[in-house]
């Protein structure tokens, strides 16, 4: 479908697509690399992809080019919007191009299942992109993401380490998650100032319930938004000691220190 597309430095220059610092663009061209981004979303075959940030549309191609049952691209520049509908006028009714800010849209209502996730992700809102998400990671058979790569390692981080945290904790107990590619500043146009990564993540089949996840960021944001205290000091104004007591963890220990199931424990003694 997308072999006679025009290059993608030329759908840039014809809609005036200078990457914009405000919406965190940073564009990735390489066709090889591109469609390896594809691949690693796993079978898509006769799976809904939903795309968000497509810019000019090199990873849309990609994914056109999948065994996908068809592709939702969600945009919020209306430049880049104009880009990726010359890929939809080539294959009507397998690519819908949306535009908008994928944060105030439902995606499980505008995309049938079975629905997927891959995206090269807008540096300054992907993280809240995540959040939102993963409340509703069983709505998706998987997640391709690409992220600063300081936000990838943020997202698979193991209790103990530097990067662990609340992000963590709370893709940890929804989802199984791995960084499966990095990409240097220099395989993007303009190259940002840090590396980057893709992650895969793919929702464990029982999932919390809705209430109890929001108990979770209610924990953790205590427990890491103090994380030099320990647990009687970060919880306090949840029950502190008391509650880490009831939970069966020592209350001199620190967020860091604490498994995603110590978490939940916790979460589970709030009251509702």
């Amino acid at each position: 479908m997308t072999q006679g597309a025009p290059p993608l430095r030329e759908v840039i220059a014809r809609h005036g697509l200078s990457a914009k610092r405000a919406l965190g663009q940073h564009f990735l061209l390489d066709p090889d690399l591109l469609a390896r981004i594809a691949r690693l979303a796993g079978p898509l075959d006769g799976v809904n992809v939903i795309e968000v940030g497509p810019g000019p549309g090199g990873l849309t191609r990609a994914l056109l080019a999948s065994d996908a049952a068809g592709v939702t691209a969600i945009e919020l520049d209306p430049r880049a919007v104009g880009a990726v509908a010359e890929l939809a006028a080539a294959d009507p009714g397998r690519l819908r191009v949306l535009e908008g800010d994928a944060l105030d849209l439902d995606l499980a209502a505008l995309v049938p299942a079975p629905r997927a996730i891959v995206a090269n992700l807008p540096y300054n809102a992907g993280t809240a992109m995540l959040l939102r998400w993963l409340h509703q990671a069983a709505c998706f058979r998987s997640m391709t993401l690409m992220f600063q790569r300081e936000v990838a390692e943020r997202i698979v981080a193991a209790p103990g380490s530097p990067a662990y945290g609340r992000l963590a904790v709370l893709a940890a107990l929804t989802v199984r998650g791995a960084i499966v590619l990095t990409l240097p500043p220099g395989a993007f146009s303009p190259p940002p100032k840090v590396d980057s990564a893709v992650v895969r993540l793919v929702p464990h089949e029982d999932q919390l319930q809705p209430a109890l996840l929001a108990k979770v960021e209610r924990v953790t944001a205590a427990a890491f938004g103090q994380r030099r205290k320990m647990l009687r000091g970060s919880l306090k104004a949840l029950g502190g000691a008391t509650l880490a007591e009831a939970a069966g963890i020592d209350p001199s220990r620190r967020a860091e220190t604490l498994a995603p199931a110590e978490f939940l424990s916790l979460a589970r003694l709030l009251p509702d």
